[in-house]
């Protein structure tokens, strides 16, 4: 059986991160790391991180205070020891414009913001194969 896959997200609403964890709790391949508030916060923490306890995956939410999701993934792909963490950027509006920005900036997903336990499952279902190929195009 594989380890659970360490994940993080940065959500500024409140009801989201409850939401995030209620309706993924069950899942036995993922565990979770504390979520933070907004893009600055997850820059902060990941920076006191040992290598060991880095994440496997992160979730950005796009609109939130201080660093956006964007303007996080940008700060996260120019961080040699953070570059290559799968990212995943999601908001309540995923339009084509931010999906492709997101993509070219190397988020390896970017989607619409679930509403029930069935789509967010998809969600990490999706990411979780995302984040396999992006793994392996590294190698």
């Amino acid at each position: 059986m594989r380890e659970p896959v360490k994940i993080i997200l940065a959500e500024d609403d409140a009801d989201d991160r409850i939401f995030f964890h209620n309706f993924l709790r069950d899942r036995n391949d993922l565990q979770f790391l504390e979520p933070v508030e907004n893009g600055s916060e997850l820059l902060e923490r990941l920076d006191t991180l040992a290598e060991a306890m880095l994440p496997d995956l992160i979730i950005l939410d796009q609109n939130m205070p201080k660093l956006n999701g964007t303007q996080t993934l940008e700060a996260l792909k120019k961080n040699k020891r953070l570059a290559n963490i799968p990212v995943l950027i999601y908001s309540t509006y995923a339009n084509q414009s931010l999906t492709a920005y997101s993509m070219e900036g190397g988020a390896v997903l970017v989607l619409t913001k679930p509403s029930d336990k069935e789509g967010y499952n998809k969600m990490i279902d999706d990411l979780l194969s995302a984040a396999e190929n992006f793994k392996r195009a590294q190698t």
